[in-house]
């Protein structure tokens, strides 16, 4: 009853009787409003200025910054390497997770301690880690050359870091390494989803392995994976805390990612560039939108044909 008189009443009223609902709600509101909704607006405004952050306020250029940058070479090398990190890690990370996952969700000894040791890298600090993997990776003393050597797999050492062609393959191998633990607990909550009556009933049927994980898992894991690979490709955009500590964007601007490129315009260039760098971000938020709703129409439309044949 109280239902039914609530749906004619006001809006007003509505949000009364809804009153400790969003008394509960103000503090998370406040948090992102003030610290996710406002630095996108304010970024926006900045984007139409040409302003160094020292004084009180920039001048007006309206679009002048965004058509500096479409003819800025060192912009587009930050976005192709943003691009290419995005296509080589994601589908890495989901993948090896994902394979992982299946052999780690059957029973055997030790099982719980093969996924902690792969969880471990995921609660220690980017930063961290983007230090310690220049020791490992020195070509001069790091442990990995070291191994390789002795194992006659080099015959000389590899500056994995500091030659430019090798430089963004590095990190990516080193962001997959850091946060494949996360992804490999996102697949194996999926996996439990998948009743084991299935399985059994296709060992029974004569199915292999492959043909288990083929004609089940697969297809019943679908969901998942368009939610798990969404996350990864969000995740995969904030390399900035790794990027810096490993190879600052270098050698050469080989692995300067669209963070360290805004980072470096806003705050460790000569002259303090805030309207170019926030334009820089403003123009690959939307671009990557853009490429976003097409790969998710693409999708649908495959999905629907494939509904309809």
């Amino acid at each position: 009853m109280q239902q039914n008189a609530l749906s004619g009443a006001s809006l007003g009223r509505k949000i009364w009787a809804d009153r400790w609902i969003y008394v509960f709600l103000l503090p998370t509101l406040t948090l992102v409003g003030a610290f996710t909704i406002y630095p996108v607006i304010a970024s926006i405004w900045f984007s139409l200025l040409d302003w160094n952050g020292f004084e009180r306020a920039g001048a007006f250029i309206g679009l002048g910054n965004y058509h500096e940058l479409v003819g800025d070479p060192l912009f587009w090398n930050a976005f192709r390497n943003t691009i290419v990190f995005l296509l080589l890690a994601v589908p890495l990370r989901v993948g090896i997770a994902l394979a992982l996952a299946v052999v780690l969700n059957a029973h055997f000894p030790l099982v719980r301690v093969f996924r902690t040791a792969i969880f471990l890298p995921v609660v220690t600090t980017a930063a961290i880690v983007g230090v310690v993997m220049r020791y490992v990776l020195d070509p001069t003393g790091g442990p990995l050359n070291i191994a390789l050597l002795n194992s006659h797999i080099l015959g000389q050492p590899l500056n994995f870091l500091g030659n430019a062609g090798l430089a963004l393959y590095s990190a990516v191998g080193i962001w997959v390494w850091k946060w494949l633990g996360i992804t490999l607990i996102y697949w194996l909550a999926a996996l439990q989803t998948i009743p084991r009556d299935l399985y059994e009933a296709a060992e029974l049927d004569g199915a292999t392995a492959w043909d288990r994980f083929r004609t089940i898992t697969l297809p019943l894991l679908t969901p998942f994976t368009i939610i798990i690979t969404l996350i990864t490709v969000i995740e995969a955009t904030n390399v900035f805390d790794l990027m810096l500590t490993l190879t600052g964007g270098g050698p050469f601007y080989a692995t300067e990612v669209i963070d360290i490129f805004v980072y470096r315009q806003a705050f460790t260039s000569n002259v303090p560039r805030l309207g170019y760098s926030s334009a820089a971000a403003i123009f690959f938020g939307v671009s990557f939108v853009v490429l976003a709703s097409i790969q998710i129409l693409i999708l649908r439309k495959v999905r629907s044909r494939r509904h309809v044949a």
